[in-house]
C-alpha cells in the first residue's frame, strides 16, 4: 500500500548516520571557555550522537568507586553519557549564554527499558529556555533521550542556572531545614575526591579540583560534583541489606555545595522514596527515587 507523503511512515535513520558521542575530556571543557554567545533566543535544533557500546570496564570502575552492589549499569552512570551529549550539543549550538559559570541545580533520570551494554544507542538532546522565575532567575533545561532503535532506554533532564535571582525576591522560598534523627549513611570527602571523580567522569571543572583552581573561579574552596553526591546516596540505598533493588528513577535538587574535606550525611526524606543529604548543618541535596 502506498501512503500519501504526509502520512508515509519513515523509519528513523540508522545510528551510523550520526556522529559518535565525543569522549569526556578536559579538552572538551576547555573549548567551552572560548565558546561565544549569540543574541538569538530561538531554540536550536536537536542534536543526535551515537554510542556504539557502553564501556563495561568503565562501568565496573564506577560501581567500585561508589560501592554499587549490583552488576547492572547504575542509573547515575547514565548521567555521564547524557552529560557528554549535552556538553557536545552546547558546543555545537549558538547559545544566548556562556557555558562557563552555569550552575547545575536540578536533575532527573529515568530508565525506561532493559539496557544492553553492547547495544548501539542514539542520544538526542534538546534545549529549552523557560521564562524567568518570579525572583528573576533564568534557567536552561537540557533534555537527553537515549534510544536503542525504536525503544526508549533512558532520559536525563538537567536544569542549569544561567542568571541568579533575587535572594529574597518573590518565589525564592525558605531555605530547607535539615532533618533530625539518625543518618542512613555518612561519608567524608578526601581532598583529592574531586580529582578522582573528574578522572572517572570526565568533568574537569576547576571548581572541583584544587584550592587554587577553585579560587580562580570565585570559590572559597573546592567542592565535590553534585552528581558525585547523588551517586553516593543512590549506592547507599542499594547497599541496604533488606532491599538491594536498583534505582530506576531519580529526581534531585542541589541547594548547597559540598566542600572537599567535609562530611555528608544521608537521611530518609519525609515522603516515600525521599532523601536528603546534609553538610555543615545545611541541606545540600534533596530528592526522590524509586527502585525496581
Amino acid at each position: 500500500m502506498r501512503y500519501p507523503d504526509a502520512m508515509r511512515i519513515v523509519p528513523p535513520p540508522p545510528p551510523t548516520s550520526f556522529p559518535p558521542l565525543p569522549a569526556a575530556s578536559a579538552w572538551l571543557l576547555l573549548r567551552t571557555v572560548f565558546k561565544g554567545r549569540t543574541r538569538s533566543a530561538a531554540p536550536p535544533p536537536d542534536t543526535h550522537y551515537r554510542l556504539d557500546r557502553i564501556d563495561a570496564g568503565h562501568v565496573a570502575r564506577y560501581r567500585a568507586a561508589f560501592g554499587f552492589p549490583a552488576e547492572d549499569v547504575p542509573l547515575t552512570y547514565l548521567y555521564l553519557l547524557a552529560q557528554r551529549a549535552q556538553l557536545a550539543s552546547m558546543l555545537a549550538w549558538s547559545l544566548p549564554f556562556r557555558i562557563p559559570g552555569l550552575i547545575h541545580v536540578e536533575n532527573t533520570l529515568a530508565l525506561h527499558g532493559p539496557l544492553r551494554p553492547d547495544a548501539a544507542l542514539v542520544l538526542t538532546t534538546s534545549l529549552s529556555l523557560p521564562p524567568p522565575a518570579a525572583n528573576g532567575a533564568v534557567h536552561a533545561v537540557l533534555r537527553t533521550e537515549a534510544r536503542d532503535g525504536a525503544a526508549a532506554i533512558f532520559d536525563c533532564e538537567s536544569v542549569y542556572l544561567i542568571k541568579r535571582g533575587q535572594r529574597n525576591g518573590p518565589g525564592a522560598g525558605p531555605r530547607p531545614a535539615p532533618p533530625s534523627g539518625t543518618a542512613r549513611a555518612q561519608w567524608t570527602l578526601a581532598a583529592e575526591a574531586g580529582r578522582r571523580y573528574a578522572a572517572l567522569s570526565g568533568d574537569f571543572n576547576p571548581i572541583h579540583l584544587w584550592p587554587w583552581s577553585a579560587r580562580l573561579m570565585g570559590m572559597r574552596r573546592p567542592i565535590i560534583h553534585g552528581m558525585h553526591t547523588v551517586a553516593r546516596a543512590c549506592a547507599a540505598f542499594e547497599q541496604s541489606q533488606s532491599d538491594q533493588r536498583s534505582v530506576t528513577t531519580l529526581q534531585c535538587r542541589f541547594t548547597q555545595p559540598v566542600p572537599l574535606g567535609a562530611t555528608a550525611f544521608l537521611h530518609d526524606g519525609a515522603a516515600p522514596g525521599g532523601f536528603v543529604v546534609v553538610c555543615n548543618d545545611r541541606v545540600a541535596l534533596e530528592g526522590t527515587l524509586a527502585r525496581a
